[in-house]
C-alpha cells in the first residue's frame, strides 16, 4: 500500500479505523469479480494493487461513508462534557 495515498486518506476520512474498514470492503468489492462495484472508479495503472486504486477512490470523493448517529459517541463526534467532581 502506498503511504502517501494513506496519508491523503486519512485527510478524508479522519479515523483509522473507518479507513482500515473502507479500503477492506472496498478491496473484497473490487477482487469478488463480475457485476458493476467489482470495477474500479478511477483511472489506475495495471501494476496498481486493489488497496492502492480503493484509496484513490477515497481521495477523489468516488468512496464515501456515513456513520449512524449512535457511533458518534464512540468515534469523538459528539462534544464532551466536563464530569463533577464528587463532593
Amino acid at each position: 500500500m502506498n503511504s502517501e495515498l494513506c496519508k491523503k486518506a486519512l485527510e478524508k476520512v479522519k479515523n483509522p479505523n473507518i479507513l482500515v474498514n473502507l479500503v477492506s470492503k472496498r478491496v473484497r468489492q473490487l477482487n469478488s469479480g463480475g457485476g458493476s462495484m467489482s470495477r474500479p472508479l478511477v483511472e489506475a495503472s495495471p501494476s496498481a494493487s486493489m488497496a492502492d486504486i480503493a484509496l484513490m477512490e477515497i481521495i477523489e470523493g468516488k468512496i464515501t461513508y456515513e456513520l449512524p448517529p449512535e457511533t458518534e459517541v464512540l468515534t469523538g463526534d459528539v462534544k464532551h462534557h466536563k464530569r463533577r467532581k464528587a463532593s
